[in-house]
């Protein structure tokens, strides 16, 4: 079973590397690791030259957003399994997908998911927040659940079947597809109980007030498009938030 991991790059040389390397040292080594880089020019495309595998890809062009490039990642991938790490990310130890490759193997799912920490983007042996995901169920979606983005590998015909990220929304491409693809989808997914990747925080949804407006206003989007709730289903998730914090 051969896994893909598709990571999105835009000037992030400072954490790129570490990103890279948690990849490469991976148990499980029947992987390819595809770049899509957006004209970087801070040293990202020269680091991912000389760090990346005969195997990997590298395309380095002008893109549309994050969800441009993750969905031209996907359209490149000859992995049966599609994951994505982001360039602010790793992996927590050198076996995690070995453990997502043998839930694959051992079980009819379409997907699996984990746990995530959220860490400092100065330190990353503090953790901030840590998001326990529980195991799944549809009627979960409507009290805003959702799998963390990073920790899900998907098979490759979720992808073919039910489409890839809406790169019209700037910040909610990846909660409206998992929305697409659990309610619509009814695709299956296996839980692994343990913390599988490391996100550094400071991402782009919580910037400014007027990220964190549109984000709503793009989750609200998200919720009502593939019927999962409205408002309330908005609420549940930001709350949902609160049990992260340690």
């Amino acid at each position: 079973m051969k896994i893909s991991i598709i990571t999105a790059v835009f000037n992030r040389a400072s954490t790129l590397e570490q990103a890279i390397l948690s990849v490469q040292a991976q148990s499980y080594t029947n992987t390819e690791h595809i770049f899509i880089d957006g004209l970087s020019n801070d040293g990202s495309i020269e680091l991912i030259r000389r760090l990346k595998r005969p195997q990997d890809l590298l395309i380095s062009e002008k893109d549309d957003g994050i969800y441009d490039a993750l969905n031209k990642g996907i359209l490149l991938a000859t992995g049966d399994i599609i994951g994505i790490v982001h360039s602010d990310d790793y992996f927590s130890n050198n076996h995690v997908i070995r453990k997502i490759a043998n839930q694959f193997c051992l079980n009819d799912i379409d997907g699996v998911y984990g746990d995530l920490d959220y860490i400092s983007k100065h330190d990353d042996t503090k953790i901030l927040r840590r998001w326990i995901s529980g195991e799944y169920s549809q009627s979960k979606l409507k009290f805003g659940w959702m799998p963390p983005h990073p920790t899900l590998f998907l098979k490759r015909e979720v992808f073919e079947k039910w489409g890839l990220y809406d790169k019209k929304l700037r910040i909610s491409g990846d909660y409206e597809a998992i929305l697409r693809y659990l309610s619509r989808g009814n695709i299956r997914l296996n839980y692994i109980p343990e913390v599988l990747v490391k996100m550094r925080v400071g991402g782009e949804s919580n910037k400014s007030i007027k990220k964190i407006f549109q984000k709503s206003k793009e989750d609200l989007f998200a919720i009502r498009s593939n019927k999962t709730g409205g408002v309330s289903t908005l609420f549940f998730k930001n709350f949902r938030k609160l049990a992260q914090f340690l």
